[in-house]
């Protein structure tokens, strides 16, 4: 009988356990989790919904939403994607819903749905499930590999995933194998803004607004932006946070950037519409009548002077207000985690492992899935869906 340890028990590991159990009923598979909760991050995502996954179907275009595994998950999501996610759920009675922006939940809302389906599947294919034990060593001896655990005990198998996700105990373990491991850095993070322009507009924000790095062919990013207490969150700047993770790792988090609060209108255009309006409606004042849908509070934070009517703006005001509303700069200083999705940029160097698989391209048996590569995503349920995907090649290659 083959034996198969599984290292971490989130969303990967247990994806793993459960392909490996149903692909290949005769082996004994055990999953090891370092503390004392399973599927931790199952539970808060989605602010305890569970953002299962992203309703997009095309594996050419699903790729193109993770800044570091697009070439390399390509082939694996002809395997298993979103499609088959949904599937899988479904043949064990967890229907999913899809939300106006693409992302899937449970019908009930509830992470422990989520939860419950896994423990469930586990406890049907016998899958030992180990809390308190987390992997601190790898060494193998005469085909069989050693996994020495956080309270100093050896276990021996054939093969080994590692799912740990974002453990830098695990990734010495993997180094002192001899295989590289990409520095870890933070993505999908909010930006930290002290801005007299922002003060007092909590909660308020923009529906279609681009955001870029300040600086000569920066990298600028579309959607939603938020006003938090502490700077700028929404999903334009998470997936900016994202695509820049080690750039702005480099420059300590310490940078500016350029809001377009109008999406992609240019300043010439913003120019020309508030033009048109101050002849249509020449009698009405700026401060309570403000263009482009944006709330009244933003735009009185953002345009000069409010007390004015439209009439007696001068060219020069005009051309002021075009340029606050089309390219807003702020200075960052400093990033807050997005709520408790913490995301990763870093882990086992993707050149290691082959994707037909995911086993070391240099030690048979050893296998990797979900967070603890070099893979991460946008938000929306890309991050989970990687973990399934891998997960799912993992436990079927074994």
């Amino acid at each position: 009988m083959k034996r198969v340890i599984i290292a971490g028990g989130g969303a990967a590991g247990f994806f793993a356990a459960l392909s490996c159990a149903k692909h290949h009923p005769n082996y004994k598979v055990t999953i090891l989790e370092k503390s004392q909760k399973l599927l931790a991050k199952v539970k808060v995502s989605g602010g305890g919904r569970c953002n299962v996954t992203h309703a997009c179907f095309d594996a050419r275009a699903l790729v193109k939403y993770y800044p570091r595994g697009e070439k390399q998950l390509l082939g694996p999501f002809t395997r298993f994607n979103p499609t088959h996610t949904m599937d899988w759920f479904a043949q064990r009675g967890v229907k999913l819903k899809q939300e106006t922006d693409g992302r899937m939940f449970p019908v009930t809302d509830s992470s422990q749905t989520i939860i419950d389906c896994f423990l469930k599947e586990a406890d049907h294919y016998h899958i030992d499930i180990k809390t308190g034990v987390g992997l601190d060593k790898l060494s193998r001896e005469n085909n069989v590999w050693q996994v020495h655990t956080t309270d100093k005990r050896i276990f021996e198998a054939d093969a080994v995933i590692i799912t740990t996700g974002n453990s830098l105990q695990v990734w010495k373990a993997v180094e002192n194998l001899g295989l590289p491991i990409i520095p870890p850095v933070p993505s999908l993070f909010t930006f930290n803004i002290h801005d007299s322009r922002l003060q007092n507009l909590q909660g308020v924000s923009v529906e279609n607004a681009s955001v870029a790095i300040h600086e000569k062919n920066g990298l600028q990013t579309n959607g939603p932006v938020l006003i938090t207490h502490w700077g700028l969150s929404g999903p334009a700047v998470l997936k900016l946070s994202a695509w820049e993770a080690r750039k702005l790792a480099a420059a300590n988090y310490n940078f500016e950037i350029a809001v377009n609060w109008v999406g992609t209108l240019t300043k010439h255009q913003v120019s020309e519409e508030i033009k048109t309006y101050k002849n249509q409606y020449a009698r009405k004042q700026v401060g309570k009548h403000p263009l482009f849908h944006i709330s009244t509070r933003l735009w009185n934070a953002l345009v000069k002077p409010t007390h004015l009517n439209y009439a007696d703006l001068s060219r020069q005001q005009i051309e002021q207000m075009a340029e606050s509303l089309s390219c807003s700069v702020f200075k960052v200083h400093g990033k807050s985690t997005f709520k408790e999705e913490f995301v990763t940029a870093g882990g086992v160097d993707l050149s290691e492992v082959d994707f037909k698989t995911m086993q070391s391209k240099n030690y048979p048996g050893l296998y990797f899935a979900g967070e603890v590569l070099d893979i991460d995503a946008v938000t929306g349920g890309f991050n989970f869906q990687a973990a399934w995907t891998t997960g799912y090649i993992a436990g079927c290659s074994v």
